[in-house]
């Protein structure tokens, strides 16, 4: 911890504005990055994480699966408009539900930070923090999500259809991996869509560091901008 604070302060020497650079402490600096990663975190699964948080957003909203939506007019046509529902609708809460184990997950990476990684977020990119937790917590969130999911739509007629299908079609070339069983479908949506959320907390962070709920971050973040 006292590397990584000692190598933030020297970053901020380097790359914030000399106005605010002298109320900048090492400590300051850690602190300020480590608590405006958590909160955000925090905000994007508290968002997520209830009932319509992916069904009545439409920016993370997970639809039928590719190779379905080209039948789905048909479906709709044969009467089978209410599995088509039933399965969107299964699949949405699946979403909801498994995003709640992602806050864990999300601030452990956060503590687990390298210096690298602290300098890479501070002067990189509007998605800098986003694409850091995608990095490292991707796999544990999908392996994380994909039980609840599974729970969740197994008891949907149609997702256990197809499975059936898209498991042949996954062997032949005809189906990418993520889609070979709904399961897997709606894992890599929801995490899609986790990493959407909390890239528009951090990009809002960045953009008006004035907004922050705490002093600390709005210090830190008001002096790198």
């Amino acid at each position: 911890m006292r590397l990584l604070t000692s190598a933030l302060f020297l970053l901020f020497t380097a790359t914030a504005g000399a106005a605010g650079l002298a109320d900048i402490t090492n400590q300051d600096a850690a602190t300020g990055l480590k608590q405006a990663l958590s909160e955000g975190a925090a905000t994007a699964v508290g968002r997520l994480g209830v009932e319509n948080g992916f069904l009545g957003n439409a920016k993370v909203k997970i639809p039928l699966p590719q190779s379905m939506q080209r039948v789905e007019g048909v479906m709709r046509a044969m009467g089978m408009k209410k599995q088509a529902d039933e399965l969107v609708l299964a699949m949405n809460r699946a979403a909801e539900a498994a995003v709640v184990e992602a806050k864990p997950l999300l601030i452990d990476a956060v503590k687990s930070m390298s210096v690298q990684d602290a300098k890479k977020i501070l002067t990189g990119g509007d998605t800098a923090a986003t694409d850091y937790f995608r990095r490292t917590t991707s796999a544990p969130l999908s392996k994380k999500f994909l039980p609840i999911v599974k729970k969740a739509t197994d008891q949907v007629g149609l997702a256990e259809k197809y499975n059936s299908l898209a498991g042949q079609g996954a062997k032949l070339g005809l189906v990418k991996d993520d889609q070979a069983t709904i399961e897997q479908y709606v894992t890599s949506k929801a995490l899609d869509g986790l990493f959407i959320i909390i890239a528009d907390e951090e990009k809002a962070l960045r953009k008006n560091p004035v907004g922050a709920t705490t002093d600390i971050v709005k210090k830190v973040f008001g002096a790198i901008r």
